[in-house]
């Protein structure tokens, strides 16, 4: 005798086909967000980068003179 739990049931097929392509739509949107998170934080990382280097290399300010009353 066949084991009744090993048939192929079309409404499960159908409910796991449906439930397949909206987690890889999920997936999907879930990775371009992640990738345009670490876009926006590596170029905010290079900013400050360069920012803290030009600093560094720029003369000190001069020293500001009072003014005689």
């Amino acid at each position: 005798m066949a084991n009744p739990w090993l048939k192929k049931n079309p409404f499960m097929s159908m409910w796991l086909s449906g439930f397949n392509s909206a987690a890889g739509s999920m997936r999907g949107h879930a990775v371009s967000e992640a990738k345009r998170q670490t876009a926006s934080a590596m170029t905010t990382i290079t900013k400050d980068i360069v920012e803290a280097w030009m600093a560094g290399l720029a003369p000190p300010p001069g020293r500001r003179r009072r003014k005689r009353r």
